[in-house]
């Protein structure tokens, strides 16, 4: 598998910056060279060397996603622009990764699958569900889809450590559960699925373990960071209730993790990994 032949797009992304740790020959491409929202850029870009290409850009502003301009912009990114790249790979025949999200689901079922059929909530949920059709036409494709991701740049780890670090008792919503993915546990799952050839399709990724609330989680950080914080429950609806721009959330996150361990790969326990990630982010 020669690295040097991948192509990074988002590559200054949480996930992006876990992908160029796993293929530091990998190649990148900032947006003058590559605009994948410009089917004109799409089209003069040089793929004759490009194998691989891993999707990892994307418009995760949810809330802003629904606002006018975010709206334009979360279709612009999440679905147009991944009908211009599965374009590309099926006129010069590289085999296109994309990352998706159990925002295309509503919720309602548990565990979700890779065949439960799309049923988003929010603008931003429907424009992913737009880029996995999308993606799905090519010949050659993994999609995978997460929940929760953790990694480097904002995230939910880093606001309850910098809440907790600053003495905040945080209000957090306790009828939402899934479990975390942390990008290190992406980009491993991607480079199992490429190094073993596993046959194309959509794949769930999170990690393993119980899942849990997000005020679960906050208490497991601040109990790892040793950090005497007191949370308490609350529920989205009231989280909500003076933010009418919020997007509605599926409370359901939890992914069924047995298509991708069939196929080898073992997450590891999100419990493990973010005693990890706060070891590195407190040291």
């Amino acid at each position: 598998m020669d690295e040097s032949t991948f192509l990074i797009i988002g590559a200054n992304g949480q996930l992006g910056k876990s992908l160029q740790q796993k293929y530091p020959k990998a190649r990148t491409a900032d947006l003058s060279e590559l605009d994948i929202t410009n089917l004109e850029s799409i089209n003069k870009y040089d793929w004759s060397q490009i194998t691989t290409v891993l999707n990892a850009a994307g418009y995760t502003n949810v809330d802003g996603a629904e606002t006018d301009e975010g709206r334009v912009a979360a279709w612009n990114v999440n679905a147009s622009a991944v009908a211009n790249l599965a374009n590309a790979a099926i006129k010069h025949g590289f085999t296109l990764v994309h990352i998706s999200t159990e925002y295309v689901f509503d919720g309602t079922k548990t565990p979700h699958n890779e065949d439960e059929p799309f049923s988003p909530l929010s603008v931003y949920g429907a424009s992913k569900a737009a880029g996995d059709i999308a993606a799905s036409f090519t010949s050659k494709h993994y999609i995978l889809r997460t929940s929760w991701l953790i990694g480097e740049g904002k995230n939910f780890v880093r606001t309850m450590l910098d809440l907790g670090q600053n003495g905040a008792s945080p209000k957090v919503v306790s009828d939402q559960i899934g479990r975390p993915t942390f990008t290190i546990e992406l980009a491993r799952a991607i480079n199992h699925l490429l190094q073993t050839k596993t046959p194309y399709g959509t794949y769930n990724l999170s990690n393993s373990g119980d899942p849990a609330s997000w005020a679960d989680i906050a208490r497991a950080i601040f109990q790892d960071a040793e950090l005497n914080v007191n949370v308490t429950n609350t529920t989205t609806a009231d989280y909500q209730a003076n933010k009418p721009e919020a997007a509605q959330r599926p409370l359901n996150s939890i992914l069924d993790l047995s298509k991708i361990e069939s196929a080898g790969f073992k997450p590891a326990d999100w419990r493990e990994d973010l005693r990890e990630y706060i070891k590195k982010e407190v040291a």
